[in-house]
């Protein structure tokens, strides 16, 4: 939907940090469905990203923007909580 903005050259760290959740948390949640040996790591780093993610998505106050901070945010939470078991 950013990419759909007017302002979308001001969204460009936006945008790359969403795709870097996304993915992040494509392989996070494929590490613990295996159990992998360092899913608890990758949780850790994958907290790190969808943090900055909503970081960058509240910079933006579109709805869309602000859901998907609060998806980052819980997705956050629960690596952080994975991370710690």
């Amino acid at each position: 939907m950013c990419l759909n903005e007017p302002d979308v050259g001001a969204r460009k760290a936006c945008i790359s940090i969403l795709i870097e959740c996304a993915k992040i948390c494509q392989l996070a949640s494929a590490y613990m469905s295996m159990d992998a040996q360092y899913a608890k790591d990758l949780c850790k780093l994958c907290t790190t990203i969808c943090e900055k993610c909503a970081q960058e998505c509240e910079m933006f106050k579109d709805d869309h923007c602000m859901k998907c901070a609060e998806i980052c945010r819980k997705c956050a939470d629960e690596c952080k909580k994975m991370a710690a078991m």
